[in-house]
């Protein structure tokens, strides 16, 4: 527990972004004209992945005064929102009652948010260490 209130007072805009996605993932949105828009829902989920992780990453970097991405900053800051994705799906599938379901494709598109967010990461990092 003391860890994981040492990460919540490292990362607290992240642990904020983390508690908005686990509400919202077991929320039942409205319905608005954006649901005739192809793949909103995918898009949505790009976008949510790749928001919280560059959230992350700009504390880990900015605030953290580290200048490069270490291999295992960049395994964990990929492999960590990748697995939570992977278990809100499966909780969605078996755990709601049929409310939301789980979707592959969606812990695909998170995915491919969290790539985007490592890719950024690296940029960030490159352009930091510029003299």
């Amino acid at each position: 527990m003391r860890k994981i209130c040492q990460l919540i007072s490292k990362y607290p805009l992240t642990a904020v972004c983390v508690a908005a996605i686990w509400y919202l993932s077991f929320f039942t949105p409205p319905h608005t004209k954006l649901d005739n828009v192809q793949f909103i829902d995918k898009w949505t989920h790009i976008v949510m992945y790749s928001g919280s992780c560059a959230v992350f990453w700009a504390e880990h970097l900015l605030r953290g005064r580290r200048r490069a991405v270490t291999r295992r900053a960049a395994v964990a800051g990929w492999l960590v929102p990748v697995l939570m994705s992977g278990a809100i799906e499966l909780l969605q599938a078996y755990c709601t009652g049929g409310r939301r379901s789980g979707d592959w494709l969606d812990l695909a598109a998170n995915a491919v948010g969290v790539s985007l967010a490592l890719g950024a990461a690296f940029l960030l990092a490159r352009r930091q260490s510029r003299p």
